[in-house]
Parts: structure tokens; sequence; C-alpha cells
């Protein structure tokens, strides 16, 4: 079986940088999905990923539109 990350999510709250990621997880010899939309979250203490992560907060906020 493997764990397929579908979707992340990195934003600031109270807590601190936090990041929400969904998975799916597929049976590798038949291919078949087992379980689809799990989600787990984690506040982010590492100090070059949360960096890497607030660029891209940086990033989306000067991206946004006019």
């Amino acid at each position: 079986m493997s764990k397929i990350v579908t979707s992340v999510t990195v934003f600031n709250d109270a807590i601190g940088t936090r990041m929400s990621a969904t998975y799916s997880e597929i049976d590798e010899a038949t291919g078949r999905v087992i379980s689809d939309n799990n989600r787990f979250d984690r506040v982010i203490t590492d100090k070059d990923v949360k960096s890497a992560a607030n660029g891209l907060i940086d990033y989306a906020t000067e991206s946004l539109p006019e």
C-alpha cells in the first residue's frame, strides 16, 4: 500500500504556521483506492520548512488579483 499526498494548504493562525494536507491510500498491486481524502494537520516547527511555507504565503499575497 502506498500513500499519495493529494493537496497541501499552508496558513498562519494563533498557534503559528500550520500545514493541512490530504492523501489517498492506494493498493499498489491492484491500483485500487483503499481510502481517499484522508486529512492531517501539523504545526510547522522546522525553521527552513517554516521559511519556505511563509514564502509561499507571501507569493500568494503578491499574486492576488487586482
